[in-house]
């Protein structure tokens, strides 16, 4: 290159070597300095409406998307919040990250979702991973998580709310409910009713199955009814297949059993579907109760009583919680209990 020949200026030459337009294109297409396009694109007080939809013309005629991790860098901030769920294939969390997307998404935040599959050494590596991305906060579901992920949490200073259960803890932000006081009323139910051999039929055993069996335990002692060989815990997800062979075995082994309480809705539609198929009338020969009250348990034969948790509300309200804590406001509630509904339908 010559003396004579004219220096390319850096902006140009990043957007070179890289395909990616940035805000220095961005400023130069606007007439004003990458600060003020900068300051433009966040809308900062400071910055005239005028301004504002001057730059922002130009950034989408230019097909202009922000760097999250520069930003987050250069402002100490980032625009992701981290959410942590069990599983996509159940619907009670996608109603919860559906609310929680819409409380975030109109505030400028983005979700980094996480799926767990209630491994917690599994929570632990995406928790490492996504808190290099800087985010803003946490949503985590539940309170079970090994200690390098609880010192991850505790150590990272990040505001975190916690989903799907409570805790009088003063440290804990959390917003859900009480699943133990929910068993504990499903299974109340089935005794009013004048069930005397209940069964609780659990699986996956998550933290939150267990504390719907410690509330069935209660009712059963209180009762002076509680057998521990009707106590049927397994291991294995969830499925509506399982629940068919739950049912199945459980009523080969105990053909007294007159209810039986599925930890979950998906189990409880398997069994419904396993009595059909052989013979077994709900609820005159066994009542059947489920929990959550998920897609399609008001169409079974006969529609399944269950108890609604309202995801929807846990996710909305936790997203606006989170909200709250990251723009620093003070007087927020630590402990949102939403409640849950006991919905009696035919099977019982």
């Amino acid at each position: 290159m010559s003396a004579d020949s004219p220096v390319e200026p850096p902006a140009e030459r990043r957007r070179r070597s890289t395909g990616r337009v940035t805000l220095a294109d961005v400023a130069k297409a606007a007439g004003v300095s990458p600060i003020t396009a900068s300051r433009a694109l966040r809308r900062d007080r400071g910055v005239g409406e005028a301004l504002v939809e001057k730059v922002k013309a130009a950034a989408e005629g230019l097909g202009y998307v922000p760097d999250p991790a520069a930003r987050a860098l250069a402002s100490s901030r980032s625009s992701h919040v981290a959410v942590l769920v069990p599983l996509l294939t159940n619907r009670l969390f996608v109603d919860l990250l559906e609310a929680v997307q819409s409380v975030l998404l109109p505030a400028g935040y983005q979700s980094l979702i996480g799926v767990t599959h209630y491994d917690v050494r599994e929570e632990e590596l995406l928790l490492r991973s996504y808190m290099a991305h800087r985010p803003a906060g946490l949503i985590l579901t539940g309170f079970e998580r090994s200690e390098s992920g609880q010192r991850l949490v505790g150590g990272s200073g990040l505001p975190c709310v916690h989903v799907m259960e409570i805790s009088p803890a003063p440290e804990v932000y959390c917003v859900g409910f009480s699943q133990q006081t929910a068993g504990l009323a499903m299974t109340r139910h089935l005794l009013e009713r004048g069930r005397r051999r209940v069964a609780y039929v659990g699986a996956q055993l998550d933290a939150r199955v267990m504390q719907r069996l410690e509330g069935y335990r209660e009712a059963m002692q209180v009762a002076g009814l509680h057998d521990a060989s009707l106590e049927w815990l397994d291991p294995r997800r969830s499925s509506i297949a399982l629940g068919a062979e739950l049912f199945e075995a459980l009523l080969a082994r105990h053909p007294d059993v007159d209810a039986i309480f599925f930890c979950n809705d998906d189990l409880a539609q398997g069994g419904l579907l396993a009595a059909l198929r052989l013979g077994i009338q709900v609820p005159e020969q066994v009542a059947v109760a489920g929990f959550n009250d998920l897609e399609g348990s008001d169409q079974m034969l006969p529609p399944l009583t269950t108890v609604r948790t309202p995801r929807a509300q846990i996710g909305a309200h936790a997203a606006s919680m989170l909200l709250a804590l990251m723009r620093g406001e003070r007087d927020v509630p630590h402990n949102v209990d939403v409640g849950y509904e006991l919905v009696v339908r035919g099977s019982t």
